[in-house]
């Protein structure tokens, strides 16, 4: 079973593999993220054939989405030759529950001043495998195949990877599969018990420095909570062929009352 069935041209069915986990009734955002930035693709390559590639996605969630029927809408808020803004709008009954605004930018060969600082992590096969259903329900976190290295709470890297499809009978690039992943940075190095505190995630933006390899895809995350309700998952993205980029989600801490 997909993550998501194709409707129609704008319209999709989540399916229970999506179930959340903060509530199984209600969508994990993370593959409704992977389906947005393959409508951005898709639409790109209805329009151009010059091979723009995604270089950011900004994501703001408006809101929970159930597992239900969604629509998508697609628009250019500014073309160019070499660079594009592109966004994508998710809506439930008409409601909008998720934006993606997308930077497009022509490819050039840089390969004589090409390098990067950026620390690689432990391969894949050097972690331990780790259950995260143990501490997470839900279909999304149950599809998942994790590995990972908790330095202290709020502070580790994990490698994740899922063999389920975005979409049903339709082929998505490896950028999409990998966006819809993004989202469980939140949640796999926790600096606190999810049953004493929610801190689900407002936004969640990607920069990547080049289109990610298939396989694994591997999270340097490190999990702030502020003393006044704001918290920060700041992540540094990698595939195994070595640093792919950042990634940044605000998150609302919300201790739940004792007693």
């Amino acid at each position: 079973m997909a993550y998501f069935e194709r409707l129609g041209a704008n319209r999709f069915r989540a399916t229970e593999r999506t179930g959340g986990a903060w509530r199984e009734d209600e969508q994990h955002i993370s593959p409704a993220l992977g389906l947005l930035a393959h409508l951005v693709e898709r639409d790109r390559d209805a329009r151009r054939d010059d091979g723009l590639v995604v270089t950011r996605l900004c994501y703001d969630i408006l809101g929970t989405v159930p597992v239900a029927e969604v629509d998508v809408e697609v628009r250019v808020l500014r073309p160019g030759r070499t660079i594009e803004l592109v966004e994508a709008a998710m809506s439930h009954a008409g409601r909008p529950v998720v934006l993606l605004r997308a930077w497009l930018m022509a490819q050039r060969d840089t390969a004589t001043v090409a390098g990067t600082a950026l620390p690689s992590i432990p391969a894949p096969a050097e972690l331990a495998p780790w259950g995260p259903s143990a501490l997470w329900p839900g279909g999304f976190i149950g599809s998942v195949e994790l590995r990972r290295h908790l330095e202290e709470p709020g502070r580790g890297w994990f490698w994740v990877r899922t063999d389920v499809p975005l979409l049903a009978d339709e082929p998505v690039s490896t950028l999409a599969r990998t966006a819809g992943l993004l989202d469980i940075a939140n949640g796999m190095t926790v600096r606190a018990d999810p049953r004493e505190v929610h801190y689900p995630n407002i936004d969640l933006t990607a920069h990547l420095l080049r289109l990610p390899a298939e396989g694994w895809l591997g999270v340097d995350a490190t999990v702030t909570f502020g003393d006044n309700g704001i918290g920060l998952t700041s992540s540094r993205l990698h595939d195994e062929t070595g640093p792919l980029g950042t990634l940044a989600q605000t998150l609302t801490v919300r201790p739940r009352p004792r007693g």
